[in-house]
C-alpha cells in the first residue's frame, strides 16, 4: 500500500498553475496498472468515492463509460436540500443529515453550491395545500429549521401576497392568499461532479472518460481487476478491491458474480424542461400545485431561463436514451399555466432533459413515496456496490463506501472530505465575486478560484472571447480549457456538460457544434473526418431529443 499523504490544507488547494490532464496520460496509468481501488462510474457517487479513496492515500483509478456526470448526475432538479416531502413522509434521519451535508458542500464547493430561496404559496383554491392547513405547513417548516435549515443563517419567512408578488409577480392574485419562504441551496450538478473527479486527479487518482468497464477479472474466487474498453483498444488493471458506482445502470450489468443476487433496482424517471425567465419572472425557486395530481412542481431561475420539474415515474426503457416526451412537457406547463397568469406555447420551450434516479425498492406502490435511502454491499468475492441516495448525501455515501472497500483491504484509515475542499473553492470569495458582475461573475460560479486560468486563456488569445452559443455568457476560451483541463473529449461533453447549453438552448447549441468541433480539433489534435462525425451525432441527438419532446415520435 502507498503511504498515506497529509490532508490537504487551503493553501495547497490553490495552485499557480492549472491541473493538467490529457486522455493518453491517463490511459498510460491504467493499462497494466495496479491499484488499491478501481471505482466504476463517473457520476456524483463515484467521483466522490474516488476523491474520498485517494485522499485516505489509496491508489485510485475512476472509469466512467461515456463522460463525468453524462447519466444521472447531469439530469437531477439541481437541488442541494433536505427534502420537506422526506419529514412528510417521516424520515426526519435522512432530513437532518442532509441538511448538515448541505452545508459541508456550501464550504467545501462554495463556487458551485448557492443559496437557493424557495416559495410555497398559500392559495384560495388549488394550492399546494389545503389553505386551512397552512399553520401544520409552517409547524413543518419549523421542524426543516431545527433539524437542521437554520445552519443556512436563515430562517423560514411568512410573506403576505404582495411579497409574494414581489418574487415571482405572475401568480395569479385572485387565489393568492400570502406564502412562506424557506431556504436550501442548488448545484450545476455536472460541474460538481466533475470538480469531484479532478480533485481525484489532483490527489494522485486516475480518472478517464470514454473508458468502459467491459468485464471484471476474478481470479481463485475473488475480484482481481477490470477490463476496459478506452475506444481504440482494450486495457487491464489490477485492484485490491472493484468498486460499481453505475446508479440505476446497475439494473442491466451488475458485475457480479455467479449465484450472487444483485440489489434491486427500480429506475424512476425525472424530466425538466427550460422556459424563458422573461415569461416567469421567478427570483427564487417557486414551488407550484399541478391540478389533478397529488404531488408539485418546482420552478428555478438559471440565468435567463426558468428550469421546470420535476416528475417520479417508474422507467423501464433504455437507459441510455431517456428524453422528456409532450405528455410530461404538457404535465408541467398545464401546471405552470393553473397558477401563473402566463401561457407557454410547446415552441418555447427551449430545452429538456430526462433521467432516472436508481431506488432501491421492488416493484409496486408509487416511486415518489420510495425513500431516497442508499444501499452498500460486499459479494462474497470482495466486489464492492454502492447505489441509491441522492445529490446532497453524495459525500456520505462515498465515505461509507470507502470504509467498506477498506474491510476488503484489510486497512483502516480516516475519512477527510467533511472539510476537503474541491478545486476551485478555496479562498473563493463568493460574495465579492458575485458582487463584481460581468464575466467575473460568470466565471466565477463555474470555475471559482480557477478562473484565473481561463483569463489567462483569453489574454493570451482575445479572439476567444466570443460567446460560444448564441444568447448564452459560454466563451469560446471555457472550450479551450476544457479541452485542456477538465478531460472534455467531444462536442456533446463541452455543449452538454462543460457548458449547459443543450438544456438552456437546445437549438442554438445545435447550430454552435460545427464551431465547438473546430476549437476541439486544434486542441486535441483530432482527424477533421472524427469532428464532422462528432457534430453530425450531436445535431442528430438534439433533434431526436426535440422530435420526441414534440411528441413527432
Amino acid at each position: 500500500m502507498p503511504s498515506r499523504k497529509p490532508k490537504a490544507d487551503r493553501a495547497r488547494m490553490v495552485s499557480d498553475v492549472p491541473l493538467h490532464l490529457t486522455r493518453a496520460e491517463q490511459v498510460d496509468r491504467l493499462d497494466g496498472g495496479t491499484f488499491d481501488m478501481i471505482v466504476v462510474g463517473g457520476g456524483v457517487t463515484g467521483a466522490y468515492t474516488a476523491m474520498d479513496a485517494a485522499q485516505r492515500g489509496y491508489k485510485v483509478a475512476l472509469l466512467e463509460k461515456d463522460d463525468f456526470a453524462s447519466g444521472t448526475s447531469s439530469k437531477s432538479s439541481k437541488m442541494i436540500h433536505g427534502g420537506l416531502r422526506y419529514i412528510e413522509q417521516g424520515n426526519l434521519p435522512l432530513v437532518r443529515h442532509s441538511l448538515l451535508e448541505r452545508q459541508r458542500l456550501r464550504k467545501n464547493a462554495r463556487h458551485l453550491v448557492q443559496r437557493l430561496p424557495f416559495l410555497f404559496p398559500v392559495l384560495s383554491e388549488d394550492g399546494v395545500f389545503d389553505r386551512r392547513l397552512a399553520a401544520g405547513f409552517e409547524s413543518l417548516l419549523w421542524t426543516y429549521d431545527l433539524a437542521g435549515g437554520w445552519r443556512e443563517g436563515v430562517l423560514h419567512q411568512k410573506l403576505t401576497q404582495n411579497e409574494v408578488l414581489s418574487h415571482c409577480p405572475t401568480f395569479r392574485a385572485e387565489h393568492l392568499e400570502s406564502g412562506f419562504m424557506y431556504y436550501d441551496a442548488r448545484a450545476d450538478d455536472a460541474r460538481l461532479t466533475l470538480a469531484l473527479a479532478r480533485t481525484a486527479a489532483f490527489h494522485g487518482a486516475t480518472v478517464l472518460n470514454g473508458a468502459r468497464v467491459s468485464d471484471v477479472i476474478r481470479e481463485g474466487g475473488k475480484v482481481r481487476g477490470v477490463a476496459v474498453d478506452v475506444g481504440d483498444r482494450e486495457v487491464r488493471a489490477s485492484a485490491g478491491v472493484v468498486i460499481l458506482a453505475t446508479g440505476v445502470w446497475l439494473r442491466d450489468w451488475t458485475g457480479a458474480g455467479k449465484d450472487v443476487d444483485a440489489p434491486s433496482i427500480r429506475p424512476a424517471k425525472g424530466v425538466h424542461i427550460a422556459v424563458p425567465w422573461s415569461k416567469i419572472r421567478n427570483d427564487c425557486t417557486v414551488t407550484i400545485p399541478v391540478p389533478g395530481r397529488n404531488r408539485r412542481a418546482t420552478i428555478t431561475r438559471w440565468g435567463d431561463t426558468s428550469y421546470l420539474g420535476t416528475t417520479d415515474e417508474d422507467y423501464d426503457g433504455d437507459l441510455d436514451d431517456v428524453n422528456c416526451n409532450r405528455e410530461e412537457m404538457d404535465f408541467l406547463l398545464d401546471g405552470a399555466r393553473s397558477a401563473l397568469n402566463i401561457d407557454i406555447a410547446p415552441e418555447e420551450v427551449l430545452g429538456s432533459t430526462g433521467g432516472c434516479r436508481p431506488l432501491v425498492a421492488p416493484p409496486g406502490g408509487k416511486t415518489i413515496e420510495v425513500k431516497r435511502n442508499h444501499e452498500i454491499r460486499i459479494d462474497p468475492d470482495g466486489l464492492v456496490t454502492v447505489v441509491g441516495g441522492k445529490l446532497t448525501t453524495s459525500r456520505h455515501m462515498a465515505e461509507q463506501t470507502v470504509d467498506a472497500a477498506q474491510r476488503v483491504l484489510g486497512q483502516r484509515r480516516r475519512c477527510q472530505t467533511k472539510s476537503a475542499y474541491l478545486l476551485g473553492s478555496a479562498g473563493y470569495d463568493a460574495e465579492a465575486t458575485v458582487a463584481s458582475g460581468g464575466l467575473a461573475a460568470h466565471l466565477g460560479e463555474r470555475y471559482g478560484t480557477e478562473a484565473r486560468f481561463v483569463t489567462d486563456i483569453l489574454a493570451a488569445d482575445p479572439s476567444l472571447g466570443k460567446p460560444v452559443v448564441d444568447g448564452l455568457p459560454y466563451l469560446e476560451a471555457e472550450v479551450v480549457y476544457s479541452a485542456r483541463h477538465e478531460l472534455a473529449r467531444s462536442v456533446d461533453d463541452i455543449l452538454s456538460r462543460r457548458t449547459r447549453a443543450r438544456m438552456m438552448a437546445r437549438d442554438a447549441s445545435a447550430a454552435a457544434a460545427a464551431r465547438v468541433g473546430e476549437l476541439l480539433m486544434k486542441e486535441l489534435d483530432l482527424p477533421a473526418t472524427e469532428i464532422e462525425a462528432q457534430v453530425a451525432g450531436y445535431v442528430k441527438q438534439t433533434a431526436h431529443e426535440r422530435a420526441v419532446l414534440m411528441g413527432e415520435k
